[in-house]
């Protein structure tokens, strides 16, 4: 097989800080290229990678102040979609616009959907439903106006954790600083709780952090700002528990997978994809409330941090899943 894996042109492949859809391509390249696969990765000129790496953009546009961000995106995706017809098959990591290439090229395309933005964005996906193929990454996050050839979750590496069996006492909020991901949410958490709380992330929404995030940090509420992968690593391992707070769908959640990789349990919103990473009273705690997740908090010391690690390992790892799509690119192209 001779497989294009086409990822997001807002951060660069792996992502030095932020950047969810650019981490999965490049796991997924990472494990194609270790398994023999023939792949090439059509990311921006500073990715790094072991396979073949095809760009025509310098930067992704997220990090060039100088960039359009529509202009990136045509010169980066017309780039594959010019040579599409050396490639078996292309692995779409970009989200809908690829899609409108798929019935000017015969090389099929698959696109992982890593969630849905907007409702306004399904036309284009149901438009393309019978001519492509589709892969949700949680049973949760399916549209059932669309088909999907499977559900693959995202893979992570597992030499980029550690395991770590006696944390720091500290709870963490890893994620970006948007309502979305109930940053002030976990910060009541901890407040209630007692609990010394850090918080990473990048941050999205300024008047939210201005607002709810900032006039409530001090020495046991701290902001440390995006980190980059061994921070990361640091900060997930140390912790007690993730609190991962959503107030909304969450189509997958990788700090989730991170966490529970490292030990570390997770305290969630029983949301969208969530019943499907944690294990409840196993590998965290799946709430509906603040006061369940107080509650929950106090249960953390009835946990098995290595039940966490065996469960994420089993299957939250870049060799399972390079495994689970290689099967989809096997019928697709037979």
């Amino acid at each position: 097989m001779n497989i294009a894996v086409l990822a997001p042109a807002a951060w660069r492949t792996p992502p030095r800080h932020y950047g969810p859809w650019e981490q999965v391509a490049s796991n997924i390249t990472e494990g194609l290229a270790a398994a023999g696969i023939n792949v090439t990765l059509f990311a921006t000129q500073d990715s790094q990678t072991n396979a073949n790496l095809d760009a025509v953009i310098a930067k992704g546009y997220a990090e060039d102040s100088n960039a359009d961000a529509k202009v990136t995106e045509c010169l980066h995706i017309s780039n594959l979609m010019e040579k599409a017809n050396n490639f078996d098959l292309i692995h779409n990591h970009f989200d809908f616009l690829p899609l409108t290439y798929s019935r000017l090229i015969y090389t099929p395309i698959l696109t992982t959907i890593h969630g849905f933005s907007s409702k306004k964005i399904i036309p284009v996906y149901k438009k393309y439903n019978k001519s492509t193929y589709y892969v949700s990454i949680s049973n949760s996050d399916r549209n059932r106006e669309l088909d999907y050839l499977a559900t693959v979750y995202n893979g992570l590496r597992l030499t980029d954790f550690n395991f770590n069996p006696d944390p720091q006492d500290y709870l963490l909020f890893f994620g970006r600083i948007h309502p979305d991901k109930g940053t002030a949410k976990a910060i009541t958490i901890a407040r209630r709780s007692g609990r010394r709380l850090l918080i990473a992330g990048l941050i999205q929404d300024q008047r939210y952090f201005d607002e709810t995030v900032r006039p409530f940090l001090n020495a046991d509420i701290q902001y440390i700002g995006s980190v980059g992968p061994e921070k990361r690593r640091q900060l997930l391992g140390n912790a007690i528990a993730l609190l991962h707070p959503i107030l909304f769908d969450e189509p997958f959640g990788l700090s989730v997978a991170e966490a529970m990789l490292c030990g570390t349990p997770v305290i969630a919103f029983n949301r969208g994809s969530m019943p499907e990473l944690i294990k409840h009273e196993e590998t965290g705690f799946l709430v509906k409330t603040v006061d369940e997740a107080v509650e929950a908090v106090s249960s953390l010391h009835l946990l098995n941090r290595k039940s966490c690690n065996v469960w994420s390992s089993s299957r939250f790892s870049q060799e399972k899943m390079t495994a689970d799509y290689i099967k989809c690119y096997q019928s697709i192209i037979n």
